[in-house]
């Protein structure tokens, strides 16, 4: 089921996810639902309080990258309690967009590589290092599942710039190809 993605001023996207555990309720529908949702938008990842909901999941699927980063062919991924440890790597500036902020695209610097550990679909623990690109993936998602957004790592002067788009957003204005859940 399409699920809609909600918009830059929805409260929830400013919360810090809480963990969950095997038993939550409808989770296995949950995380096929959040996959369908980001294909059906074009996205590459979806993080769950994109979809009104604060808790630790999120899901990541690169295979339209593939041509680009052969590596990342079939690769589609759910991320349970995910966290990232630590961070490093050259900062290495990228142009990001977001499905909770159509229409806004800022260049973000983000880390090279990234220590994290998460939980699979079957809650089997994983602590991965990540480099390249799945690790930027991986910053922006998991950023949705402490309260944080891409616009919070770009300068004041972009912010400034981007203001009338996002006033827009907080009015209910949002244009995009998918169904959304804006402020208003």
């Amino acid at each position: 089921m399409i699920l809609p993605i909600y918009i830059y001023g929805q409260p929830v996207l400013r919360k810090v996810a809480q963990d969950i555990t095997p038993d939550y309720p409808g989770l296995k529908t949950l995380i096929a639902n959040m996959h369908e949702t980001m294909d059906r938008a074009d996205g590459v990842g979806l993080a769950a309080p994109q979809i009104g909901l604060p808790i630790r999941v999120v899901v990541i699927n690169l295979d339209a990258l593939s041509d680009e980063y052969p590596e990342y062919k079939d690769y589609r991924k759910t991320y349970i309690n995910p966290h990232i440890l630590d961070m490093s790597g050259e900062e290495a500036p990228m142009e990001e967009g977001c499905l909770s902020l159509p229409g806004i695209h800022e260049t973000v610097k983000r880390q090279g590589t990234i220590h994290v550990k998460y939980m699979d679909e079957d809650f089997t623990p994983h602590d991965e290092i990540v480099e390249g690109y799945l690790a930027r993936v991986m910053q922006h998602e998991f950023d949705h599942l402490e309260g944080h957004m891409f616009i919070d790592h770009i300068s004041p002067l972009r912010k400034q710039m981007i203001k009338g788009k996002l006033g827009a957003m907080l009015k209910g204005k949002a244009h995009c190809n998918y169904k959304v859940k804006t402020v208003r």
